[in-house]
């Protein structure tokens, strides 16, 4: 009767642990599909955030001050399209003269940086502008 007991008490531990392995492997991709979907929609809630600019800029013959920089999507799903840009331009002493926005017409995949370029006739007093990502599609 004892030996009985014992064999069907260590079925049951063999049949529980060979199903419970399935439900893991099941589980690990749930899992995996819920964190990709809420970093989408954190990237998708706060473009700014993983959007960065860079850029210089200089005078033309014209007193145009011509802005060249790059955008950078380091976000690891989203992909951004018609990305909000704000110039900023200050005087020698810091001054803020006068902003601006510029809307980059490009799509940028994650991981990826694209450059641009655009010409303004800065405020008089202009010694540098300042950009900024203000927002993005997707």
């Amino acid at each position: 009767m004892k030996s009985i007991l014992t064999v069907l008490l260590a079925g049951m531990v063999v049949f529980s642990s060979c199903g419970g392995e399935d439900k893991t492997a099941a589980n690990g991709k749930d899992k995996y599909e819920q964190t990709k979907e809420s970093l989408e929609v954190s990237e998708k809630k706060t473009p700014a955030r993983f959007l960065t600019v860079g850029g210089h800029d200089k005078r033309n013959l014209l007193g145009q001050t011509v802005i060249k920089g790059t955008l950078t999507n380091n976000a690891k799903v989203v992909t951004y399209k018609d990305i909000d840009v704000e110039l900023a331009f200050y005087s020698k002493t810091g001054a803020l003269l006068e902003k601006d926005h510029e809307v980059i017409f490009e799509t940028i995949t994650p991981g990826d940086s694209k450059n641009f370029k655009t010409k303004y006739f800065a405020p008089k007093g202009t010694d540098s502008v300042a950009l900024k990502v203000i927002n993005a599609k997707y």
